[in-house]
């Protein structure tokens, strides 16, 4: 890969056109705010939407471990209420999102105490996509998510019981 030349950005550069930027180009600012952090020059970046991104990333974070939480619930939901369905499929998407939230968690250590919260929000849409799957009235499942962390995690989903 060559290197590529980039215009400086301008030490007089008022804050509206860094905001205008940051709203137009997200990339390029992106680039230019990192240069300006490489090179020290810390009273120049745009602290403001550097902080806003910032907190994006970590929300980002959060959602995936939402996201995967609420596939394995509506999974187990699906495959405790609908026994005669089961199949390899289920086991592999509940394998896999499995993996998902365990590699979530390793990278983002600092999710761990939000675990309950996140499990109990991805519980509520876990929920109403069983009920959409299976065609059972969403009052089928408990209003509550009835699986313990060990259960969402550890609990033997076995191709032997699948169809």
């Amino acid at each position: 890969m060559g290197h590529v030349v980039r215009d400086k950005p301008n030490k007089a550069e008022p804050a509206s056109e860094t905001r205008a930027r940051y709203q137009d180009d997200l990339y390029t600012w992106v680039i230019q705010q990192v240069e300006l952090l490489k090179a020290g020059r810390v009273t120049e970046i745009d602290a403001a939407n550097i902080a806003e991104e910032l907190a994006d990333v970590g929300h980002e974070q959060y959602d995936k471990l939402e996201s995967a939480l609420a596939v394995v619930l509506m999974h187990l939901l699906k495959w405790d209420h609908q026994p005669e369905l089961r199949s390899r499929s289920w086991v592999l998407t509940i394998r896999e999102q499995r993996r998902r939230i365990t590699r979530v968690l390793k990278k983002n250590p600092g999710l761990k105490p939000h675990v309950a919260e996140a499990t109990a929000d991805g519980y509520l849409d876990g929920r109403d996509r069983a009920a959409i799957e299976t065609g059972l009235d969403d009052r089928a499942f408990p209003a509550t998510c009835p699986y313990s962390w060990d259960d969402i995690l550890n609990r033997p989903i076995d191709l032997d019981q699948a169809s």
